[in-house]
């Protein structure tokens, strides 16, 4: 447990280990009989945290109601680390201060385990090793309302170039809860980021002030980057042990130019075929005039529509002079749809010249259809296309599910870009406009790791992006070795190259940052399954995608018949084995259109561009609700659950794994949720669970064993963790 810990659910922690539960109220024995039996809810929890230098301030306000029958007494309990040390600490329910008691990690324990026992929640379990707050609250009549107020003040930890500010929403749902964090002189700060949850971030009055989207509940991660140059970097690490370990490299520009940017190439490249008429068409006009008003003086850009021909704003590139952006939004304006679909002709007009080396081309491709006109075969359009894109930048648009999938996605993966699909339903301009933004002010291009103390692999995205303004870069990826030192980035500003540094520790064994793998997995399993749909399946990437699936619960087309009973199973004859799994069919370029293609070509695209662990399980429940399953299927810590013969099997337990057997609630039971704290959110399953671990797995069943010695208890944990 790192020092310097602060909250456990609704607070402020900076502690790596997980904290599971918000404060509440331990209903004591009535001092005044009534009927009825008392039923104390929570109905709020607010956080509002001010960082002012290393120092977070940090209020938390929970509020109360008794919807029962009888007259509420108790103890407001609050998990805390127990290395925390508070300053300025007080405790108020209403006008009354509450004289709060602080045990430390040893006395909490049995009191956790206690109400676990007493009330069978294991949401408890994950607050071992933590301390407590324990204050008297006034009697609570029914239907009053009380709410309790909690103030302190912290020293922020320092993780690279970045203040690191730790929150635990708790496994008790976050929907009544919210958490705001204001930061005064924005100009210190680059772009904020959290690893686990989505954030929104608003600059006003010189302040950044952030808010957490809590919905998801569990611990949140943020990172505030201080400037240092022009780029803040942050590298975090966490190792399993016994195997390679994973790291996660941040990159945080400026949210505003503080320098020059590398002027643009940008060619905007759009459809107007028949099949673009009405709405479509004007969203995708709006879109367009909103990407030439992102245009700088020092930009130049190319305008092309193409149907059956191929229409050019002007011959080559064009300055960004207030009157040729006038001309071009009149361009934009005469647009109509008509005709077929030339979208060999379109690529031709756009990648047939040569850029400098200190400008950055970008070109942005929006179409709604499949080729028509001239060249039709995909392959063949792509790779005509590969053999000229050179240094430009392919971001591809397709609108709707008639569009060739493979067509979009290699242009973009051999374009170092993107691709975005919009749904028939969705607004193209807000899409389009996403993407235009995310460009339009580029700080470092042509990026590299240099040099590194271990060796990397497996790195997602496997080359590094353009660096822009005001959007962090997140790099996520393998270690093999031990060793610390500095991660050394290069990158290109106006045909200059620069270099900065990001030192970093990379141990053996460390249980820190333990979302990493997580996210890693999701990058590396979009990453995989995009290969497979454009250069086809093969045993070792079915096997990748199958094992990373299981081991991190994130279902794929080549895991999810896995929830389907056995009968479901054996009646599929419309996808063959291959393997140790089941596989769907490769598609040929030209067939993979339509619906169900756009849609896997979405989740690829979701899952390698995930960005925070709230992205990522969205992504598998996603997965999961389209899996087709009969039987009962539960998702927790990263895992997947299938209801069998009554117990919550893990998919990724298998018979050849040794198998130990604790009874719920028993002391071997509560020994190893101590040892093993990754478990707790699996053991909310249900009172019979089984959870695979690398070497062995725990079963938690009736008439399983009541106590291990300690030498039992550490060859599982070893074994479970593959040590």
């Amino acid at each position: 447990m790192q020092s310097r810990l602060l909250l456990s659910a609704l607070a402020l922690t900076l502690s790596a280990a997980p904290v599971a539960a918000q404060g509440w109220i331990e209903i004591e024995r009535p001092r005044i009989p009534a009927p009825g039996n008392p039923n104390l809810v929570r109905v709020s929890s607010e956080v509002r945290t001010t960082v002012d230098g290393r120092v977070a301030r940090v209020e938390v306000q929970e509020q109360f109601r008794n919807s029962g029958g009888g007259l509420a007494e108790g103890s407001y309990l609050y998990p805390l680390p127990g290395e925390a040390v508070f300053q300025n600490f007080s405790l108020w329910m209403g006008e009354q201060e509450l004289k709060g008691e602080i045990m430390n990690a040893d006395q909490a324990q049995s009191i956790y385990e206690e109400i676990v026992r007493r009330k069978r929640d294991p949401a408890l379990l994950t607050l071992a090793g933590h301390g407590l707050v324990r204050a008297r609250v006034f009697p609570i009549q029914p239907g009053e309302t009380r709410k309790v107020v909690l103030r302190y003040t912290q020293l922020l930890d320092r993780s690279g170039d970045a203040l690191r500010v730790r929150y635990a929403l708790g496994s008790r749902g976050g929907e009544s809860g919210s958490w705001r964090l204001s930061v005064p002189d924005d100009q210190t700060y680059g772009v904020p980021y959290s690893p686990t949850h989505q954030i929104s971030t608003r600059r006003d009055g010189g302040r950044v002030e952030i808010t957490v989207d809590t919905r998801q509940g569990g611990d949140v991660d943020l990172f505030l980057p201080l400037r240092r140059g022009l780029v803040g970097s942050t590298v975090l690490t966490n190792a399993p042990g016994g195997e390679d370990g994973y790291m996660m490299l941040l990159l945080s520009p400026p949210a505003r130019e503080s320098g020059p940017t590398v002027p643009r190439d940008l060619s905007l490249v759009v459809d107007v075929s028949g099949s673009m008429s009405g709405q479509k068409l004007e969203q995708a006009k709006a879109a367009l005039r909103q990407a030439l008003n992102t245009l700088g003086p020092d930009d130049r850009f190319r305008l092309v529509a193409f149907s059956s021909g191929v229409r050019n704003f002007r011959d080559g590139w064009t300055p960004a002079t207030p009157d040729q952006i006038r001309a071009a939004r009149e361009f934009v304006d005469r647009l109509i749809a008509d005709g077929g679909t030339n979208i060999a002709g379109a690529l031709d007009a756009v990648l047939d010249t040569a850029v400098p080396e200190s400008r950055l081309p970008i070109v942005i491709f929006i179409t709604d259809g499949v080729p028509s006109v001239g060249e039709q075969e995909p392959d063949r359009i792509a790779a005509a296309a590969s053999a000229r894109i050179g240094r430009a930048r392919i971001f591809t648009v397709g609108l709707g599910p008639d569009v060739n999938t493979y067509l979009l996605d290699r242009l973009a993966k051999e374009g170092h870009g993107a691709s975005e699909y919009v749904a028939p339903d969705a607004n193209v301009e807000v899409a389009v406009g996403n993407v235009v933004a995310k460009l339009s002010r580029p700080a470092l291009v042509n990026l590299r790791v240099v040099q590194s103390p271990v060796t990397l692999v497996d790195l997602s995205p496997a080359a590094l992006p353009d660096l822009f303004y005001g959007e962090e870069l997140v790099l996520f990826g393998r270690y093999h070795g031990t060793g610390s030192g500095s991660i050394v980035i290069e990158g290109e500003r106006n045909g200059r190259r620069e270099r900065f540094t990001a030192d970093a520790e990379f141990p053996a064994a460390s249980d820190a940052n333990d979302y990493i793998p997580r996210l890693w997995a999701s990058r590396r399993i979009g990453d995989l399954t995009r290969q497979i749909r454009l250069e086809g399946p093969s045993d070792g990437l079915i096997r990748q995608i199958r094992d990373l699936g299981l081991r991190h619960g994130i279902l794929t087309e080549y895991t999810s018949y896995l929830v389907q009973e056995p009968d479901q199973i054996a009646a599929r004859h419309d996808v063959p084995a291959f393997g140790n799994a089941i596989a769907p069919a490769a598609l040929a370029p030209s067939a993979q259109t339509g619906a169900a293609a756009v849609k896997q070509a979405q989740e690829s695209g979701m899952l390698s561009r995930t960005l925070t662990l709230a992205a990522a399980d969205s992504a598998a429940d996603a997965r999961l609700a389209d899996a087709g399953a009969s039987r009962q299927v539960r998702r927790a810590g990263g895992r997947v659950f299938a209801e069998r013969d009554g117990v919550w099997t893990d998919l990724a337990h298998g018979d050849s794994l040794r198998v130990v057997t604790v009874a719920p609630f028993s002391k071997a039971y509560f020994a190893v949720a101590r040892a093993l704290p990754e478990l707790g959110p699996s053991l909310r399953v249900g009172d019979s669970v089984l959870v695979a671990g690398r070497r062995a797995s725990l079963k938690v069943s009736p008439g399983g064993r009541d106590a291990l010695s300690d030498a039992e208890l550490r060859d599982f944990v070893k074994a479970f963790r593959g040590a």
